[in-house]
């Protein structure tokens, strides 16, 4: 009987550390929840419109002295654009008075409703500070925007939360799939010179 007693303790005690050891493993996925890689891409020669309706070359604009950060979102977007703007403002908040030593790109994946002033609105909303620009611009264009950085969608409602993040003049971006917290953001950030 005692012998039975011991087996069943035991088998206990090796299931509970088994489930332990997933739970850890969970907390541990649950804390990188965003997948990162490095990558390049061929910048299409497009012109785009940001907030104040003014004509971007985009590849020229990305030619910056500066870290770039690009993120892919709609204005009335009411699921993960919002946490990716976030992510832009506390960046800005964290620099201060250095945030525009920084290039930070929204992009409309909505042109058809995202004219400038609904742009306009949208960075006042989020009390963007100088050196974040919300760019549109055709269908088109967009697209082959969205095809370049491997990151097209057909429809708006089923977009990723991704970040393109790049130091200044260099060809290689990094590629940053997944919602992640301002200080994953702000890690990441450092490492192509956003500080």
């Amino acid at each position: 009987m005692n012998l039975h007693v011991n087996n069943f303790l035991a088998m206990l005690l090796i299931a509970a550390s088994l489930t332990c050891g997933m739970a850890m493993s969970a907390t541990a996925a649950e804390q990188s929840a965003y997948q990162r890689s490095v990558e390049r891409y061929p910048v299409p020669p497009v012109t785009l419109v940001n907030q104040d309706g003014k004509k971007v070359r985009f590849a020229e604009l990305l030619q910056s002295d500066k870290p770039v950060a690009i993120q892919f979102i709609f204005a009335t977007c009411t699921t993960i654009c919002p946490v990716l703007s976030a992510g832009y403002v506390n960046l800005q908040q964290k620099m201060g008075e250095n945030s525009s030593k920084v290039h930070l790109v929204s992009i409309s994946i909505d042109p058809e409703n995202d004219s400038p002033k609904i742009m306009k609105e949208y960075l006042k909303r989020y009390r963007a500070k100088p050196g974040w620009d919300f760019l549109t611009g055709s269908r088109k264009d967009i697209d082959a925007v969205m095809r370049a950085f491997n990151a097209y969608i057909p429809n708006k409602m089923s977009h990723y939360a991704l970040t393109f993040i790049r130091a200044p003049k260099d060809d290689k971006w990094v590629r940053l799939y997944g919602i992640m917290s301002s200080s994953e953001f702000a890690n990441e950030g450092k490492k192509v010179g956003m500080q």
